[in-house]
Formats: C-alpha cells, structure tokens, sequence
C-alpha cells in the first residue's frame, strides 16, 4: 500500500459510494482526510471495488455493508463525498414515516439524507451523471428538485455544475455534475454561478445568455406529484444555485485556458501491449461495422419492421484530442461501437485497463489488485467507466478547503 493520508489534514471526509476511492485520491491532493468510507455493491457475492480500496487505502475506517444499514457513521467529519447512482427519487405519502413521507426509488438519496439529518456535516460534495438534472422523462427536472428540496429542508444552501473533464485539461471528455452544498447566511446569487462560489473557484467559467430563477415548492410529495408535469426540457441549466426556495439557474462555459492533455498523453508502447489487445484482421470488418453509420431496415420478433439509423464515430479514436467517455462496459475483447480501438505501429488496438485509469487521473495499476487477490482486465475497465477524475475532485477540494479556513 503507496498510498499515505495527508500528515495535516485541514478537514475530515466521509466517503459514501466509494467505488475504488476516486473522491479519497483527489481529495488527499487537496490535503483532507478521509475517516470512514462505504462500498457496497449490491446482489454480488464478492465484493470487487471494496477489495480495491482496502488493498490500496487499507481496512482502517472502511466499511463494506450496505448502507441501508449504517445507523450512524462512527466518527466526526466535516465533509460527505458519494457519487451516487442516479434513479428515480419519487416519494410517497407514508403513515409510518416521522416526515410524513418515503421515497419510492432511488434508496441510495434517501440515505445520504438520512446520515445528512443524522451528522450535519458542514459540507457535501456529490457526483451524478449530468441527465439527473432533466430526469424522469415524464416530469423534466422533478428528480434534482426533490434533491435541492431536501438538502434546503436541512438548512443547506446548494451550488451545481455539470463539468466536462476536457474542459479543464484532462484527457477525457467525461461530463458529470457536481454538487456543493454548505449554510449560507446570505443569499446565493449570479455572482456565486459565476465568481464567487466554490464551484466557479474550482472550475473558472462565464454565464452564457440570461439566468433563470424559480421556486420550489417545500412540500416533498407535492413536489414529487407536480413538478415538471408538461415540460420538455428541464427548467435546471447546466449550473445554478439554490437558496431558500429559490434557484437561480444559467448556462455557462469554461474559461479554463491551461495545457490540454489528450489521449496519446496516457499510452504506452507498442511493446508494452500484450498481443491479445491488438484487434485480428479477421474481426475488422465487424469494429468498422459497429462504428460507421447505419441506416437499415430491422425487424422484430413478431415481425414488425423498422428502420433503424445511427450516425459514424471516429474510428480509430484520435490521439492528438481527449477521449470520448470512458464505459463500464470497456473491457473485453468483443467487438463493440462505444469501445475504444487506436491505432499503433500500424495496427489497431483497444486500451489497456492501465491507459483507461490515466484517462481518470488514477495511478498506474491502482485497480489491478484488491485484498483477496487480482483483479480481471474486465473488472477493471468496469471500475474506470464507474469512476470519476481525480484531478477534478482535487480542486474542488481546494476550494472546499479555503471555505473551511
């Protein structure tokens, strides 16, 4: 085990969702300690991720149960990380509940809120895909509302961003939302979008076009039964703040003008690669197949014809730009469209799981062994298509760490 927590620490984490401890790394760089973290993967015997972080964080503080059934987190912290699974946050009336109400779907919110009410912790930084912002399709943006809701509920002010790694220098084009949430006594404004909030100190950007405002109503099944009804697009843009009841919404774009890496920044040598990554002659029509466009006509099992159309990707995968978006389903030597394939020494060839962790600014084989023993170059793949960038978190950290000062 390298790995070493900061000798003085400027804050405490707990780590929810830890997966293979992107939050831990990044937030380390920014000179916090992470006391407790949680991984649990749910309907599988061993536990992969979680072998991971203990193999490379070690057993202190880590927890591998479901956190359904984590009373309480048995320590003191000041800050709560989880990149959490984006589902369905519906609530329903409920007799027994002490609020009155219960969530549907998406367990995993109403547990960070569960250990929020419980531990109070002075900040939150969460991670989501960006589609979470206009989700479920029938009631656009019901889902965040029901988040911003529940975290104002709790006396927290909240800012969100959704960020594009390559935006900012990193070699892949990974696009997540961020979000902050801390108390603040005065009001969130355009000036926090756009200057003065922890995300725009992280992440410098301009407000394109006008901002918009709205209110959310407090009462969570209301807002569960009502909001975005009739809506196509979500009323969230891709950055705002909530305050009060309020939200102040607007589009922005990065300002970010550094030294860009691209994908050929993380390869290795061609000799480096073992030869079962190199892509058989025999199997190129089939990659060039998947890549191209389309447009034909298919049928279904009851005989229903339809005509189905895509449009190419750019095969092989450029080196001299950053990455399309690492999947979970990377791995493998199966012919696949969103697989990365790149040319080298004349020859085509997938990503090795190594090259797929630089892509997320993870160190060279972190996922490569956990406590119980190796991992496959599946698994691995899966981990980085589950995992954040780490360089990211490290300067939201930062900025998270001169609030704290």
């Amino acid at each position: 085990m390298s790995f070493k927590e900061p000798k003085r620490p400027v804050g405490s984490v707990a780590e929810l969702f830890a997966g293979v401890g992107g939050f831990r790394l990044g937030l380390a760089e920014a000179g916090w300690k992470t006391v407790y973290s949680n991984q649990w993967e749910p309907s599988t015997k061993r536990q992969h991720a979680s072998e991971v972080y203990v193999h490379n964080f070690g057993p202190g503080g880590h927890s591998n149960e479901d956190i359904a059934k984590v009373e309480k987190i048995p320590t003191e912290f000041d800050l709560l990380v989880g990149g959490f699974p984006c589902q369905d946050y519906s609530v329903a009336k409920s007799r027994n509940s002490a609020t009155g109400l219960e969530g549907k779907k998406g367990v995993l919110w109403w547990e960070i809120l569960r250990l929020t009410r419980r531990h109070r912790p002075k900040f939150l930084f969460l991670e989501n895909v960006d589609r979470l912002l206009k989700s479920p399709a029938a009631q656009r943006g019901r889902d965040f509302a029901i988040m911003l809701a529940s975290l104002g509920a709790e006396g927290y002010s909240v800012e969100w961003r959704v960020v594009n790694a390559a935006d900012y220098g990193f070699p892949q084009r990974r696009r997540r939302v961020f979000i902050v949430a801390y108390r603040s006594r005065k009001s969130l404004d355009i000036s926090t979008i756009e200057t003065d909030g922890v995300l725009a100190e992280a992440l410098p950007i301009r407000v394109k076009g006008s901002p918009v405002a709205g209110a959310i109503n407090s009462d969570l099944f209301e807002l569960s039964r009502d909001f975005g009804k009739g809506l196509k697009q979500s009323p969230f843009l891709n950055a705002g703040v909530f305050h009060r009841g309020t939200y102040l919404t607007a589009d922005v774009e990065s300002t970010w003008r550094g030294k860009s890496k691209h994908l050929g920044d993380v390869i290795v040598a061609g000799h480096e690669v073992p030869s079962s990554y190199f892509i058989e002659p025999a199997s190129q029509p089939k990659w060039s197949y998947l890549k191209g466009a389309k447009s034909e006509e298919r049928t279904t099992s009851d005989g229903f014809k339809w005509n189905y159309t895509e449009g190419s990707m750019v095969f092989p995968d450029p080196l001299d730009k950053p990455s399309r978006t690492v999947l979970t389903g990377e791995g493998g030597r199966t012919p696949s469209r969103f697989k990365h394939v790149i040319s080298q020494d004349g020859k085509l060839r997938r990503l090795l799981p190594l090259e797929l962790e630089r892509l997320n600014g993870f160190p060279d084989n972190w996922t490569k062994d956990g406590s119980q023993g190796p991992m496959t170059d599946s698994r691995r793949a899966f981990f980085m298509g589950n995992a954040l960038v780490v360089g990211l978190v490290s300067r939201v950290g930062f900025a998270l760490k001169a609030r704290l000062d």
